[in-house]
């Protein structure tokens, strides 16, 4: 299939790509590139891609791939971009779109609201509306576990109430999903959203705890441990995640379409839940250094928990993420060290 995925040089992005290229599907790749954490690495993951970097600073210039010339090509564009997006869908022919691209981050969306409405609202809608009407066949779009909000009851179920968020990035994500299942009833779209717990892996991004705690101990500086470390994620191997997805992308969705199913959400996790205390002890381990540990305060917008419950993800598309967290934290600290030379 030709398959549009946005947010290409992201984190979750990257691997995506690299799995539907190696499964022979065609790539586009966009992603405006903004400065919300260091743009180095993610012109590094296009590297990676075989994109040479200089033409891919350049706003809307196809860029093809030196590495995998039939199967991928990059554009850097924004979804906010009224105007281009939809030139690009009549241009491509896709069939399928990936919406990756986000303004990710509960913390900062405390300081700058307005890029997330950009972003996660209009951004959306303009996905939403190139997809109504260049006849694609199926919308796959990332969600959050953060739309869980204040909910007590774990693990965290599909069917739960999600009334409750306590961030503008959940916010926005939960209204994702209500525009999802709007264009999915008026206009026969197939749309699938993935709430994704906790992510990480080699490629990983910046802002969060992996990344910040193994950065933070290699160079002898505290780590900062939120809700005095009485917090517990259901932290999920990139590998596990992006096998999720692509089973997703690559169903053939005739069936759900004459059953009126177009409407669909499944959490995407681990279905495990780890203490943050072990899991920066496994850290530790993997690094051989112990953690100067700064204990604060549970930050505004945070939750104490998250479980996902992936029984509906298990049964529709026998998802089965298979990575430990030493496995994974080993895999991660084992590209960090490499990638920063180390």
């Amino acid at each position: 299939m030709k398959i549009l995925v946005t947010g290409a040089a992201g984190f979750i992005g990257y691997h995506v790509i690299k799995k539907l290229i190696a499964n022979n599907h065609m790539v586009v790749g966009i992603d405006n590139i903004n400065n919300y954490y260091d743009i180095s690495l993610k012109y590094a993951r296009l590297n990676e891609l075989g994109i040479d970097i200089n033409k891919a600073e350049k706003f809307n210039l196809s860029t093809e791939s030196t590495k995998y010339p039939e199967a991928f090509k990059f554009i850097r564009m924004d979804i906010e971009d009224r105007a281009s997006l939809p030139q690009l869908f009549m241009k491509e022919s896709i069939e399928v779109v990936c919406n990756l691209a986000a303004q990710a981050g509960v913390r900062y969306s405390l300081e700058n609201p307005e890029t997330y409405i950009d972003s996660n609202i209009v951004g959306f809608l303009n996905i939403l509306e190139c997809c109504r009407n260049h006849d694609i066949k199926h919308l796959v779009y990332a969600s959050s576990s953060s739309v869980y909000g204040l909910n007590k009851k774990v693990p965290f179920k599909i069917s739960d109430n999600v009334d409750h968020p306590i961030s503008l990035y959940a916010t926005t994500k939960k209204s994702n999903e209500l525009m999802a299942h709007t264009y999915s009833h008026l206009f026969d779209l197939p749309t699938t959203g993935l709430r994704f717990f906790t992510v990480y892996g080699p490629w990983g991004r910046p802002d969060m705890a992996m990344f910040l705690f193994a950065d933070a101990m290699l160079k002898g500086n505290p780590i900062k441990v939120f809700n005095n470390g009485n917090m517990e994620r259901d932290f999920t191997y990139i590998d596990d995640i992006v096998e999720g997805v692509v089973r997703i992308i690559e169903k053939n969705n005739q069936k759900r379409i004459e059953n009126k199913e177009l409407y669909k959400l499944y959490n995407i996790g681990n279905n495990n839940s780890v203490k943050l205390l072990d899991f920066i002890e496994t850290i530790e381990e993997n690094l051989g250094i112990t953690a100067k540990k700064e204990m604060l305060p549970m930050q505004p917008g945070d939750v104490t928990k998250t479980w996902a419950n992936i029984d509906d993800l298990i049964k529709d598309y026998n998802y089965s993420p298979n990575t430990s967290i030493e496995d994974g934290v080993q895999e991660f600290v084992k590209w960090h060290k490499q990638y920063y030379g180390i």
